[in-house]
């Protein structure tokens, strides 16, 4: 098999060679999140300033509830799940498409029993996320369909 800096092969699905599985979140902090990881497809070293990366959530998982002034670009290719984009939370099915945009809280779940694994976009260079203060946790959960929704 031969091997390019233009062409990256799967080694089985959404398995790519020489792409690492890495932790979803590897800083320190607060931010929860459940059965998680992340793989980055392309990143800084394409120059264009975006970054394509590959998220799998384990069955029954979660990523962080969380917001940022950077937005994202999702697409489900494997499994089916959920999201919060704001105020909203939406069936995910693959291919559909979803904008989380700038400052909205967003947090992705996996159904109870399959894997969701999706790709997100973003700038390269971004704001870190914020978590959010128990006030505005509160003020979320008034909206009985979010509370219903969300893991903290």
């Amino acid at each position: 098999m031969s091997t390019s800096k233009f062409h990256v092969t799967q080694d089985e699905p959404h398995r790519w060679r020489n792409v690492e599985e890495l932790v979803y979140k590897d800083e320190d902090g607060d931010a929860t999140f459940k059965d998680v990881t992340r793989r980055v497809l392309f990143g800084e070293e394409h120059q264009e300033g975006m970054e394509v990366r590959y998220f799998e959530v384990d069955a029954g998982g979660h990523t962080t509830l969380e917001k940022h002034e950077h937005t994202h670009l999702v697409i489900p290719i494997k499994g089916k799940g959920s999201c919060l984009v704001g105020d909203e939370v939406l069936p995910l099915a693959i291919h559909d498409l979803v904008y989380v945009p700038s400052w909205a809280w967003h947090q992705f779940r996996a159904a109870e029993n399959e894997v969701l694994g999706f790709l997100c976009m973003v700038k390269v260079k971004r704001d870190r996320p914020t978590l959010p203060t128990a006030e505005e946790l509160a003020e979320m959960k008034s909206n009985s369909e979010v509370a219903a929704f969300i893991r903290s």
